[in-house]
């Protein structure tokens, strides 16, 4: 299902990208936890005079890492699938959406100043339950292969502010498999700095430790202030895509989009498409058309005020967070179709500007309706 990959590789590149230090400030002391408790067994005489080849002492470090990470990816995975079926009765609008991710993104500076060292706010973190941690700290102390990957899969129930914009486009994805596939990726993206952050915590002394959660702390800062940002534009209050002369299109004219140049897609060997995103039909509605592909184009519309207006969301090849289109204005979701098009009742609109943005508030565009044109 070429939907379903396209999910996974925004899951992972979300996770490579900002999901890495996000979970690491949320989830890194069950990390050090699960990986620092297991230690590999002394050596006797007779192991010490003959080495042990079938168990390099170089990969006994990232053992325990590995089956965490395992247990990890086993239940984000089986919640995205959860999500993803059950996607249209658990999907919030547009803007409670923005709200969590923003609520989201204050908790993690709550942890990244905690991880940096200021003691103040230690009382403000919200902790799992006592149960919880009493049943990880036991897990932690037994000498077990599985434990690791019981403390990773218990992950799940602390997540992380960047883990829950993925589990909102897991719900808008409307079907398991989908959802399945952006937590995946989400979990395999984040992997590589677990992996690190493991290996040196197994490896690493108590000072070493403590210079790399304050380097990793500043990181989470500026995850999240990209999370909130994105939550701001995502709720449509304020877009920091400000319009420019040469990418707005109005009404008194049409937009030309040349296939494969510029929009994201593959394209089909120079062959061009016109598209018109501002028109108006025989019975005098206004269509405006946005194509859709992994960003929007164009992302600045000037359209007439005061007459039945529809958008049209012309997917072409679309993939990625783009598919997940939003008006938070008018609670407008829609999964735009990969190839085809998707319309979208705007009514008569008012004069003044309607931001548009996908549902993680990466991607924005406005339509500014006047009148006189």
């Amino acid at each position: 299902m070429p939907s379903s990959v396209a999910l996974l590789i925004t899951g992972a590149s979300t996770g490579l990208l900002a999901g890495g230090a996000s979970c690491a400030a949320v989830q890194g002391g069950l990390l050090a936890g699960a990986v620092t408790r297991r230690r590999t067994p002394a050596p006797t005489s007779k192991t010490a005079a003959e080495p042990n080849t079938s168990r390099p002492e170089a990969a006994m470090p990232l053992a325990p890492v590995g089956a965490f990470l395992a247990g990890k990816l086993a239940s984000h995975t089986l919640l995205g699938a959860l999500l993803g079926i059950f996607g249209h009765t658990l999907q919030p609008s547009p803007r409670t959406q923005a709200v969590l991710m923003l609520a989201a993104g204050a908790v993690m500076v709550l942890f990244a100043l905690d991880l940096i060292g200021v003691k103040s706010v230690g009382r403000l973190l919200p902790r799992p339950p006592a149960s919880f941690g009493r049943l990880v700290r036991r897990s932690a102390k037994a000498d077990s292969v599985v434990t690791p990957a019981i403390v990773g899969f218990a992950t799940v129930l602390v997540p992380c502010g960047v883990t829950l914009s993925m589990e909102l486009l897991a719900i808008t994805s409307g079907s398991a498999v989908a959802g399945a596939a952006v937590m995946a990726g989400f979990v395999v993206g984040t992997a590589p700095l677990f992996a690190l952050l493991g290996y040196l915590f197994r490896r690493s002394s108590r000072a070493l430790s403590g210079k790399l959660a304050g380097l990793t702390g500043v990181v989470v800062l500026a995850v999240a202030a990209w999370t909130m940002l994105s939550a701001l534009q995502a709720g449509g209050w304020v877009s920091f895509d400000s319009p420019s002369p040469g990418r707005q299109t109005s009404a008194s004219g049409p937009f030309i989009v040349e296939g494969g140049d510029g929009s994201g897609s593959g394209g089909n060997s120079g062959s061009s498409e016109t598209v018109t995103p501002v028109r108006t039909d025989a019975s005098g509605r206004q269509i405006i058309t946005l194509t859709v592909t992994d960003f929007y184009a164009p992302t600045q519309f000037t359209a007439k005020a005061g007459v039945p207006t529809t958008l049209v969301l012309h997917g072409k090849d679309s993939g990625g967070c783009a598919r997940a289109f939003t008006i938070p204005e008018l609670g407008v979701q829609e999964i735009v179709e990969r190839d085809g098009d998707t319309d979208v009742d705007l009514g008569t609109r008012k004069p003044g500007t309607l931001l548009f943005t996908c549902a993680m508030g990466m991607q924005t565009g406005a339509i500014e309706f006047k009148t006189g044109l």
